[in-house]
């Protein structure tokens, strides 16, 4: 008998997870096995734990970030400098499927958990290595916070205003690199599946965001020039910009195409005229002209207040958006209308937030679990492995476990 669609479990439920890891990259890309049914554990420092936990304290007294990318772990709090302290997450590894780290690069194999020396001990086991620039050439030890691997990787040449380069205002190596990490997961689960055999994952944030800056990229290496710094224009299409409305908000348009244009001189700007301009027919000509395409657009939208101008703009077909700030972005009636919003449990009590954009209809739906507090599983995952309860008061007397 085929399972029925409503009885579908999550998809990695029964693959446990050991990461070691901290700040975004890997706890963000473990978050999303954690939301797919997966148990992480999540090994901590036993001073204070993940250092993203002190970034902040904007989430109710605790840290935007950590609350974002740790729900749904088990925190276990352990001194890997302490033999006693290795040797328990190395038997924490013996029972998982996966394993992850984003340690300082040479930190993880000092301590034997890189991913060769983990899956040549453990042929099944899938290890994950994300580091700023790969394991090996001349930038293997450089320090990569998330705003030094974007500008290593041209992102913040070609975002900002013609005047000024900007870094993006996401964590865009940080997020980049997670879920190329996730990805990679999933992919040597299958693999395992088919084999047997887990074996490393390699991601790097220089790599995983070059692959991002692929356009721009590949403009350069074919067109001989990068696209140039626009601010919310576009390099190659025009008009393609936010307008001030007559209510002060920012509406956005892309017309993307010479028809658009046509209809956007008639329904729109009033000047069905200009869709055959040769000033203005083509894209080629209104991004030689674009002042002048730009100061016709804004006119036109600067007459209307923000609802009347979207109306027109969807009306006549055109591809717009309002500029939205981060509450708006909350208060979004695309994400009420969808029943975007859950809350989860944290050590201070529930927190709003959005479900992973992953929707797999059929299954019980996102685990999204609670944010642990530091070492609140440290005991029972030890008595998992088999310590009594006076080998864990030793450790904890010794420091060697929170």
């Amino acid at each position: 008998m085929i399972q029925g669609m409503d009885q579908l479990p999550p998809p990695l439920e029964g693959i446990t997870v050991v990461a070691v890891e901290q700040a975004v990259a890997a706890p963000f890309a473990t978050r999303q096995l954690a939301d797919l049914g997966a148990r992480v554990i999540k090994v901590e420092r036993v001073d204070g734990g993940d250092f993203a936990r002190g970034y902040d304290t904007a989430a109710g007294g605790l840290a935007s970030h950590f609350v974002w990318c740790n729900r749904g772990k088990e925190s276990i709090a352990l001194d890997l400098k302490d033999p006693r302290g290795l040797a328990l997450v190395r038997r924490l590894v013996t029972r998982a499927d996966v394993f992850v780290q984003n340690l300082a690069q040479g930190s993880a194999a000092r301590l034997g958990l890189d991913a060769a020396t983990l899956c040549a001990e453990h042929p099944r086991l899938i290890a994950v290595d994300i580091s700023g620039y790969g394991s090996g050439g001349p930038y293997a030890h450089k320090r990569a916070y998330d705003m030094l691997v974007q500008c290593e990787a041209g992102l913040v040449s070609v975002t900002g205003t013609p005047e000024q380069p900007v870094k993006a205002g996401i964590p865009a190596a940080d997020v980049a690199a997670a879920m190329y990490a996730f990805s990679g997961v999933l992919a040597a689960l299958v693999r395992r599946g088919a084999t047997g055999r887990g074996g490393p994952v390699e991601v790097s944030m220089l790599e995983a965001l070059a692959e991002w800056m692929g356009h721009p990229l590949h403009h350069a290496l074919h067109g001989g020039t990068a696209p140039a710094r626009t601010g919310l224009a576009h390099a190659v299409i025009a008009p393609y910009d936010a307008f001030p409305t007559a209510d002060g908000v920012l509406v956005l348009l892309s017309v993307q195409n010479d028809r658009e244009w046509r209809r956007l001189a008639e329904q729109v700007l009033g000047r069905p005229e200009l869709g055959t301009d040769p000033a203005f027919a083509t894209n080629a000509a209104r991004v030689e002209n674009r002042e002048r395409t730009d100061e016709l657009a804004g006119k036109a939208l600067g007459a209307l207040d923000a609802d009347e101008a979207m109306a027109r703009l969807e009306g006549a077909g055109i591809a717009c958006a309002r500029l939205r700030d981060v509450h708006e972005l909350a208060g979004h009636p695309q994400l009420a209308a969808r029943e975007r919003w859950r809350e989860v449990g944290t050590p201070v009590g529930p927190l709003r937030a959005l479900l992973p954009p992953i929707t797999l209809p059929g299954g019980t739906g996102p685990s999204m679990g609670d944010v642990p507090a530091l070492g609140q599983h440290t005991g029972p995952l030890l008595r998992a492995v088999g310590m009594t309860d006076s080998e864990i008061a030793e450790l904890r007397r010794d420091g060697v476990v929170a």
